[in-house]
């Protein structure tokens, strides 16, 4: 019955029938898990599909970061920055889930192939690395201009080290039994499923679980469903409007996310600066957080939300912004996603407050897998995410680079401005204090350019069984299912 209710979920159909409530001791040790994002790239690590890899426990880096965005040795048991640019780092004593031992040579292939991934990962998007091996456990990375980031960087999933026999002649990654992590994949049935196995030679000892049993499932309410039918342990990302009858069983999370309307700079009505002055006039954002986020949001102040707490009242002011201009019914494409439960009665409510400013607005919505590649090329004159904004490095910098400089790898609003590009630069090479005032100042120069609208910032609701112990709420969204979690 379980595996019909999968099925149910996968095609987008709610399934609200309770088939009995099963624990991950009556499932041998397993966990039954629904992911609310599905792969979109079969698992390679470059992407978002990296953070599925990182959620379940699959991968390690060099480095890993805690849930207070503290970097602590991982791969590399110890590392000493030799130069302003130069980083020595050495390896601990670790295999690879087929067996094969980590070695340096193993640590530079991976991140070579890393840099030269069809699509940069958004963690390089500021920066290039050297990596050479230096003896068998020694590796030397150097960075183009100083990095004071680096070790938070290689915490990054993208960045994750794979066997040898991972990498293909395609420029692909087959994770399946390939990377270090307590949970080994065993399986990945499309964007349907996967099936992972404890990896009993992990280096930080065995998992609690004995394996996990994954399902995709875009639906937020059959996922919700699922959870408090007792065929799941764990639902990623349950909607807000559940959390009073999952009570204890959903989770909250404060979050470093905010929900974001980039608007395409590039082409398309909204190239002309007066009009996308004319879409920020329009959207009222502490209306959409009083009625369609349940308590769990508040309207934003800028592109970096509550999270960074040195960025309240230090905020810069935003000059120089183009003056708004009458839309005359200009027709604008606004698509969001559904993985994420109130994106689409967001646009939905901005589709309303943009026809009042006098714009017309077709509304694209469509699981996430399905407008990615749109969003890239800039296929729509708005689109609709909510993003972490420090999920790349547990540091802003990464994620303004990525987003919004003219070379970086995720730039929805095709944003090219020489302005941002050097203020951001700027920031990529300051240390503490002086970073985050320049961190500030790339804030201004992104909303100045009326790229991005920002709109709330978010808390975010795990969904976890009343069995369950050991579930790993993460503000940074890497970590789901740990080493202790299990039901």
């Amino acid at each position: 019955m379980r595996r019909r209710g999968f099925l149910l979920a996968a095609a987008g159909i709610g399934f609200t029938g309770a088939c009995g409530s099963f624990t991950g001791t009556a499932r041998g040790g397993r966990l039954a898990i629904d992911l609310a994002f599905a792969p979109t790239q079969g698992l390679t690590p470059y992407g978002d599909d990296g953070l599925l890899l990182s959620r379940l426990a699959v991968v390690d880096g060099l480095t890993r970061m805690d849930t207070d965005g503290v970097i602590h040795p991982a791969l590399a048991e110890k590392w000493t920055r030799t130069s302003a640019t130069t980083w020595e780092f050495t390896l601990r004593a670790a295999r690879f889930q087929d067996g094969r031992d980590v070695t340096a040579a193993a640590v530079v292939r991976a991140l070579r192939r890393a840099g030269k991934a069809e699509v940069t990962p958004r963690v390089l998007s500021d920066v290039t690395l050297t990596v050479e091996a230096v003896g068998e456990r020694g590796v030397r990375i150097t960075t183009g201009d100083a990095d004071p980031l680096l070790p938070a960087r290689l915490a990054n999933p993208s960045l994750a080290v794979f066997s040898p026999r991972a990498y293909g002649a395609n420029g692909k990654v087959d994770p399946v039994g390939t990377a270090t992590g307590p949970f080994a994949l065993t399986k990945l049935n499309g964007a349907v499923s996967a099936t992972l196995d404890r990896f009993d030679g992990h280096w930080r000892g065995r998992a609690a679980a004995h394996g996990l049993d994954v399902t995709f499932v875009a639906d937020n309410n059959a996922r919700a469903n699922a959870l408090r039918s007792g065929q799941i342990e764990l639902a990623e990302f349950v909607p807000a409007a559940q959390a009073l009858v999952l009570g204890d069983r959903a989770r909250k999370v404060a979050t470093v996310r905010t929900t974001t309307l980039y608007l395409n700079t590039r082409e398309g009505p909204l190239a002309d600066a007066g009009l996308r002055a004319a879409v920020r006039a329009g959207i009222d954002t502490a209306a959409l957080a009083g009625s369609l986020y349940e308590g769990y949001a508040e309207h934003a102040t800028g592109l970096l939300g509550p999270g960074f707490a040195w960025a309240d009242g230090a905020r810069l002011p935003v000059t120089g912004r183009a003056q708004a201009t009458t839309p005359r019914g200009q027709t604008l494409t606004l698509a969001t996603y559904t993985n994420r439960a109130e994106l689409p009665e967001v646009a939905a409510a901005l589709q309303q407050q943009l026809k009042k400013a006098g714009f017309g607005v077709r509304l694209v919505v469509k699981d996430y897998a399905r407008l990615e590649a749109g969003a890239l090329d800039g296929a729509y004159d708005a689109f609709l995410m909510s993003r972490s904004t420090a999920l790349d490095t547990g540091d802003p910098v990464s994620y303004l680079a990525s987003d919004f400089t003219s070379g970086g790898s995720f730039n929805i609003a095709q944003l090219g401005d020489a302005r941002v590009d050097a203020a951001v630069r700027d920031a990529a090479g300051r240390e503490g204090a002086a970073r985050q005032r320049a961190v500030l100042a790339a804030e201004a120069a992104i909303l100045r350019t009326d790229a991005a609208v920002p709109i709330v910032h978010e808390e975010h609701l795990q969904g976890v069984g009343a069995s369950v112990r050991g579930v790993v709420l993460d503000p940074y969204e890497r970590q789901f299912v740990g080493l202790e979690t299990r039901a």
